[in-house]
């Protein structure tokens, strides 16, 4: 991680006075440097830097805790370390995320693509979001997959104009949005982080949310209503984050796309 820090650093225009091993980073390296001012920062590559720079700007103009922006160029993102004391956010993290999704695009999908490792994310416009989803994120994974899963992927694809809201108001998404990527300190929500941002349906954030766990009862009474069929649309919204781990990370996953694709029938 040496070479890391030391651009990290040099995007600061400092000296690197020590680095600091970090957890995480299953897609990108990660390294926490102190400078010789004594001040810290943490350093990052990944596909595109530039673009969760500008994520973590939009995350921020919404009144959301994340980490600030120090530099970055096309290989090195420089962030602010934000503390990370632990405690029960359940009730910030639904107030949290509400007023996240409370910030309305002019239409589905973002301004540009970008990647988790070597998977590509499609987010050219849309005002059809059953159509979105169905093109940018799930019949997009159908070259990869084998035939079986291809046949009920396009299967569910074809259903979903009768399953999904035609218009649901563009919340802004954080869009990978699961416990890893919430770090809180003495109770409340300290920043979000690693973000994927695009404008779709608030549910697709909330379905990430319970997908590898689930916050307690506090979350949904500081968030607010459900919408009607929640329920029904969640293992559809599951689909796109697991079709990404089966691609990413292999075989370990497909088990738990197809028990998504048993929930919805197809």
């Amino acid at each position: 991680m040496r070479p890391l820090a030391e651009r990290g650093a040099a995007l600061l225009g400092r000296r690197l006075a020590r680095t600091e091993p970090m957890s995480g980073g299953n897609l990108s390296g990660l390294v926490r440097i102190v400078l010789d001012d004594a001040s810290a920062a943490i350093v990052k590559d990944g596909p595109d830097p530039p673009a969760e720079a500008g994520m973590l700007l939009a995350i921020r103009a919404a009144g959301i805790p994340a980490p600030e922006v120090f530099a970055a160029d096309a290989r090195t993102l420089v962030i602010e370390p934000l503390p990370i004391g632990g405690g029960n956010a359940d009730t910030d993290l639904g107030r949290v995320v509400a007023r996240l999704h409370a910030v309305t695009g002019d239409r589905y999908g973002w301004h540009g693509d970008y990647a988790f490792g070597t998977v590509r994310i499609d987010n050219r416009g849309s005002e059809d979001w059953p159509g979105f989803w169905a093109e940018r994120r799930l019949l997009c994974h159908a070259p990869h997959l084998d035939a079986a899963l291809r046949r009920r992927i396009e299967a569910l694809a074809d259903t979903l104009p009768g399953r999904l809201p035609a218009r649901p108001r563009p919340a802004l998404l954080h869009g990978d949005l699961w416990s890893g990527n919430i770090l809180t300190d003495g109770g409340r929500v300290s920043g979000l982080i690693d973000p994927a941002c695009y404008h779709g349906h608030a549910e697709v954030d909330l379905a990430m949310l319970f997908l590898f766990g689930a916050p307690g009862p506090a979350f949904r009474e500081a968030y607010g209503e459900a919408e009607r069929g929640l329920a029904e649309r969640r293992a559809i919204y599951q689909l796109w984050p697991a079709l990404v781990h089966l691609r990413l990370f292999g075989s370990g996953y497909r088990s738990m796309v197809e028990a998504l694709l048993d929930a919805t029938g197809c």
